[in-house]
């Protein structure tokens, strides 16, 4: 469900489930957060991206409703925030709910023109821990990531860059170029500057009503009915609980 190639101090890694959008499960999870860490022993600069027209759909909703899955989840975003070396999303298409939080988990992001990213959280009845939460914060303001997530709008390419989530537009040639210009700076250097970036409090433990609100989300009625609705593409008649 990977691919992995190199490209002198550059290591690039492909999510290859086209047939599911790229969707994260609980083995792609497990994969890619080890493939990270393979690559962070002998690379400089890590690029993700995706294979075909999207960068990834999020979470495989046909079998993610489990502690398992979100474990996985946060353990593959901590590994790639905590990785010594610079880790690029190159992202093509779209980035939704789980791909926004992958490319949240890099220190850089590069976005296609045509892209676009989401977390429709609200519109299936679940929801995103609190280090989504305050990482889009960080990057991007409380009243753009306000829209993303209590709007559970589609942000454009454009905006993206706009915002400060993305950090360039380009391709995936054009990330690979520039992770292969930032593999000649110091290691070290760049070490101690990504200690410090992601020293932004979202690290900080939630609360017990927030990891509260969070259980009672995914496990709701809801979130039930935001699935089934989902297959059967119809709009969803959420209840509250």
């Amino acid at each position: 469900m990977l691919g992995v190639s190199r490209d002198g101090d550059v290591i690039t890694i492909e999510l290859q489930r086209e047939d599911r959008r790229n969707a994260l499960d609980i083995d792609l999870v497990r994969e890619l957060r080890g493939a990270v860490c393979n690559a962070a022993q002998d690379a400089r600069v890590i690029v993700l991206t995706g294979q075909g027209p999207i960068f990834s759909a999020g979470a495989d909703l046909t079998g993610v409703y489990s502690d398992e899955f979100l474990t996985g989840l946060v353990e593959m975003l901590h590994t790639i925030e905590s990785v010594p070396i610079p880790v690029i999303s190159a992202i093509n298409g779209g980035a939704l709910g789980a791909g926004v939080q992958l490319a949240l988990a890099s220190d850089l992001r590069v976005i296609a023109p045509d892209a676009y990213i989401a977390i429709p959280a609200a519109k299936l009845g679940i929801t995103v821990d609190r280090w989504t939460v305050r990482r889009l914060v960080s990057l991007i303001g409380g009243g753009p990531a306000r829209t993303i997530l209590l709007g559970a709008e589609p942000i454009s390419a454009a905006d993206a860059y706009t915002f400060g989530f993305a950090n360039r537009l380009g391709t995936l040639a054009d990330a690979q170029g520039w992770a292969k210009s930032i593999a000649e700076l110091a290691p070290l250097s760049l070490r101690h500057l990504k200690l410090v970036l992601n020293d932004d409090g979202t690290r900080d433990p939630e609360t017990t009503q927030q990891r509260a609100a969070l259980e009672a989300a995914w496990t709701s009625k809801d979130a039930q009915e935001g699935r089934l609705a989902r297959t059967e593409k119809r709009a969803a008649k959420f209840l509250g609980r």
